[in-house]
């Protein structure tokens, strides 16, 4: 469809037809799947100039929303349900954004590029640093939203709430996005640093572990503004790849990806003025006194 006759103005299919991540491309094998997308505001005939796309919205989707009693999903079907304009403005000037499972096993986060869209499955952070990324993955953000999660599945998963286990959660110092270096103390941009060095370090041997060079090749994708596509180099490869998950790697926690998570908590510990040692329940102790201090403050 992206390559299909292009829109009658002459915009490619590829403006509608963008990239989308669901819970399962993270913690299993992506499957780089892709959504029609008419954003937030398109109108019903500006979104039938993409003749293809269009068509195929209105042959499946038309229909049942014609039944929907929420008035804005039936007056405007072409669109999203919840086309949630406040996250896409938020992402839009970024050339990544942190994802994770709405409801997991283990509580991981992931970079995507722009412009990917993330299901309702999936939580998103509008942060493109690895400060943000490393204490997320940090042991006390894990802590803290383990606590105030809720809970959900046969398998009893903890659902990631946005509103319960982000928003609450005190960073170890705030530094809101686009914020100028100088903002900082000396010693702020020190443990950012740290933060930031670890948490790469990390995110650049997961990505090894899940996709080894000498299994996958990359190949340039048809729409050229999108990243290369990583594709198996052989059967083979792509019989061992199905095992290469984000699940299966935090189920087997191997020393080598415990000790990243162990200089990862060590520099978050200190940014926050803990020791390298402290034990669980002292960490959501000094979490929630550091969340009502901050409250108490606004």
């Amino acid at each position: 469809m992206r390559q299909e006759p292009p829109h009658v103005k002459g915009r490619p299919n590829s403006d509608v037809v963008v990239p989308r991540i669901i819970a399962r491309d993270i913690t299993g094998r992506p499957r780089d799947g892709f959504i029609i997308d008419f954003g937030t505001e398109m109108s019903e005939a500006d979104a039938a100039e993409f003749a293809s796309p269009f068509a195929h919205v209105q042959e499946r989707v038309q229909a049942v929303r014609a039944n929907n009693r929420d008035k804005f999903s039936r007056e405007h079907w072409w669109l999203h349900q919840r086309p949630r304009p406040e996250m896409r403005q938020a992402v839009a000037p970024l050339g990544r954004f942190i994802v994770t499972p709405r409801h997991s096993k283990h509580r991981v986060f992931v970079w995507q590029e722009h412009p990917t869209l993330a299901d309702s499955a999936t939580s998103v952070v509008a942060r493109d640093d690895h400060y943000a990324f490393g204490v997320l993955t940090s042991r006390s953000h894990e802590l803290w939203s383990l606590r105030l999660c809720t809970w959900l599945g046969v398998g009893n998963d903890p659902r990631y709430t946005p509103t319960t286990t982000f928003e609450t959660f005190p960073f170890p110092f705030p530094w809101p996005l686009n914020t100028p270096d100088d903002a900082l103390t000396p010693e702020q941009r020190k443990y950012r640093d740290a933060i930031g060095a670890a948490a790469k370090e990390l995110d650049d041997k997961r990505r090894l572990w899940l996709n080894p060079p000498e299994w996958v090749r990359e190949v340039p994708d048809v729409i050229p503004s999108l990243p290369n596509r990583l594709l198996s180099v052989d059967d083979g490869a792509a019989e061992q790849l199905k095992r290469r998950t984000l699940t299966n790697l935090y189920n087997q926690r191997p020393t080598w990806l415990d000790n990243l998570h162990r200089s990862l908590d060590a520099a978050v510990f200190a940014a926050y003025g803990w020791p390298a040692n402290i034990e669980d329940e002292h960490i959501l102790e000094r979490l929630l006194t550091l969340n009502l201090e901050r409250v108490a403050g606004q």
